[in-house]
């Protein structure tokens, strides 16, 4: 077959197909042009859902009569002439496609007047022929596009439009998103001659909420948090809405990257990310986000439609996006909290035995006395959200005061006026039970540089001198392996605790704190401020690094973490073990509280079902931690397999 250069008519119908899907897609196209031209006022006129006409009007700077035909050419633009202006897209249309794609498939007629012309001047363009015709006409300053007959020569692309209710919807919905992203201009649209939608130009924060209220409607506004973070030339401002304002739909998502509507896969990924935590599969996030960064660090000719970019610095932006949505989300939780950060004291520890569960022993006694303390400790907005209160005390107390989401929200409203407990009072007393149970726990567990023998259950001795083959994983948690003398079972968050437990310890040599990719500010109570000073040294040799922000005095910066406390929520780890160290500063050895305190904060957290591979490599990380020395001694980490009573049923 020979090869031939397409007619322009032809080429402009195949770039239709990219450019103009449906009514939206040319109302889009139209009303970015009317935005790039500085208008600050657009009226869009629609009838028969855009199939019969769409028009649209700005005030904007308008096109001299001797650029008008060639507005209607292929690739022709005003808005990029060289290579670093491909690089540096700051406008919201560039490949000048648009005008002379529309053309080729209706009837197009642009009318337009700049400041600088005493009349203005028509150019009339029709599919069929694609000329364009000159004349004059009666227009104030600004252009008017008049789209008759959309798909009018193409009638295989008309039948694919669907119910006029349908593709109204569409232009619609298009509308809201450029809405959102241009506070400053005013919008009318018309259907069939009626008033559908006017969004007033907004100003203020009042006006900006009432076209946010429009838009996304009452709801989010009522739940709506501010979101606002600058770093390195990124900037992102907005609004998102706390978990109670999730929905059951991925509808109200509305993201801008430098004024421009975006669907990127990066950033979806960076938001679903900030709410893993407090959102459950079924529900979506509501958002209204802006990111600004230099045009030179993001490309926007990457997709047709333009919906998709490609950073340069892909994983800094993701990081910053999530950083600041999580903090959001952290302070708006805060200011419906108490003072004091009360679930520093509210660890379940992976030790802890119910009463009946005991031997009778002091250690049991003990136990039960601190469950009885916790029982009598009066309860308060906010505690201990993120992290379960343990069974054992959650059965001992009333069944009102609790509810059954996860430990997602206390029974107490956050609209209901509640008496808030003395403050010391509940820290002293919060730090004792926490304090009785690590000792209580260290008690009964060995040191791990020298375990004994003496915490055998029954007191018998384990003689488990060495690990084989891995079996199998049973229940998620147990690893069944083949040790001598016998087959033997681990408990995988045992040695996922003494995992970490081990990466922590600083008795050795001081850890290395990993820096954040975006230092992240979190807010806290002042007595949190005045441990992050007095505890600078201690806390440093943990690897993590606090900076005083003084612009804000009740937050701290954190720069630096250790890498065992990479993947935490450092939004409530780092105000939680602040409030810990403030109250339990006068023990003996009060590094080491603080080092058990983050190995099963973080312990805690992992929660979660292993395979076997997985299982396979906790166990050899173990033991490189350990130099090959695991602590077969520990009951809580190993014990003996008893097939007894499987025999027994065997041979019955």
């Amino acid at each position: 077959m020979t090869i031939k250069i397409l007619p322009a008519r032809l080429a402009n119908q195949i770039a239709a197909g990219e450019v103009v899907e449906r009514p939206a897609s040319v109302v889009k196209e139209l009303v970015e042009n009317s935005l790039d031209s500085g208008a600050t006022r657009i009226d869009v006129d629609i009838e028969k859902g855009g199939a019969k006409l769409i028009r649209v009007r700005d005030n904007g700077h308008g096109i001299p009569e001797d650029e008008l035909t060639l507005a209607l050419s292929r690739h022709a633009t005003s808005k990029i002439h060289t290579l670093d202006d491909l690089e540096a897209i700051v406008s919201l249309g560039f490949r000048g496609e648009a005008l002379a794609s529309i053309s080729s498939v209706s009837r197009l007629t642009l009318t337009s007047r700049p400041e600088s012309q005493e009349k203005a001047w028509m150019a009339y363009s029709e599919g069929r022929d694609m000329a364009v015709k000159l004349q004059p006409a009666a227009h104030p300053v600004g252009t008017t596009v008049e789209v008759l007959d959309l798909f009018f020569n193409t009638p295989a692309r008309r039948k694919f439009l669907r119910t006029e209710k349908t593709e109204f919807t569409h232009i619609d919905d298009v509308l809201k998103r450029i809405a959102l992203s241009r506070f400053d201009v005013t919008i009318h649209l018309r259907h069939n001659g009626k008033t559908i939608r006017q969004y007033r130009a907004a100003s203020t924060d009042i006006q900006q909420e009432k076209r946010l209220a429009a838009v996304c409607g009452q709801t989010f506004v009522r739940h709506m948090l501010k979101v606002g973070l600058e770093h390195q030339g990124f900037s992102l401002q907005g609004w998102i809405t706390t978990p109670e304002g999730a929905r059951q739909q991925s509808d109200l998502q509305y993201c801008y990257v430098n004024g421009r509507m975006m669907k990127d896969k990066l950033i979806n990924h960076a938001i679903r990310q900030s709410y893993e935590a407090t959102l459950a599969p079924e529900q979506f996030a509501a958002y209204v986000l802006y990111i600004c960064l230099d045009p030179y660090q993001v490309d926007v000719n990457v997709h047709p439609a333009k919906h998709e970019v490609r950073f340069h610095q892909s994983r800094l932006i993701h990081d910053f996006i999530y950083q600041a949505l999580t903090s959001a989300l952290a302070e708006g939780c805060f200011i419906h909290s108490p003072e004091v950060n009360q679930a520093a004291f509210s660890q379940t520890l992976p030790d802890e035995k119910k009463p009946d569960e005991g031997d009778g022993s002091e250690g049991t006694k003990l136990s039960a006395q601190i469950l009885e303390a916790v029982r009598q400790t009066p309860d308060y907005p906010g505690r201990a959200e993120a992290h379960p209160v343990p069974s054992s005390v959650r059965e001992s107390l009333p069944s009102d005061k609790w509810t059954n989401t996860a430990g997602r929200k206390s029974s107490v409203s956050q609209n209901s006026t509640v008496r808030e407990p003395d403050r010391k009072a509940v820290t002293a007393k919060e730090a004792r039970v926490y304090q009785q149970l690590m000792q209580t726990e260290n008690s009964q567990q060995p040191e791990l540089s020298a375990i004994s023998n003496n915490n055998a259950s029954a007191g018998a001795k384990i003689h488990i001198t060495k690990l084989g083959k891995a079996l199998t994983v049973v229940d998620g948690k147990y690893l069944l392996v083949n040790a001598e003398p016998s087959c033997s079972i681990i408990a995988l968050d045992r040695a996922y605790l003494l995992k970490i437990r081990k990466q922590l310890d600083v008795r050795q040599t001081t850890l290395k704190g990993q820096p954040l990719l975006v230092p992240l500010s979190v807010q806290v109570s002042g007595d949190c401020i005045e441990a992050a000073g007095k505890f600078r040294a201690e806390l440093e040799r943990l690897g993590i690094e606090l900076k005083r922000k003084h612009k804000t005095p009740d937050s701290l910066m954190i720069m630096t973490v250790p890498q065992p406390l990479r993947q935490q929520n450092l939004q409530k780890l780092i105000p939680d073990l602040l409030s810990y160290a403030a109250v339990c500063n006068e023990q003996p050895d009060f590094l080491a509280h603080i080092t058990d305190w983050l190995a099963n904060f973080v312990a805690y957290d992992k929660q979660n079902n292993y395979t076997l591979s997985e299982a396979i490599q906790l166990i050899a990380e173990l033991e490189q931690l350990f130099q090959g020395n695991l602590p077969l001694n520990d009951s809580h980490f190993i014990q003996l397999a008893d097939f007894s009573a499987t025999i027994t049923t065997l041979n019955s």
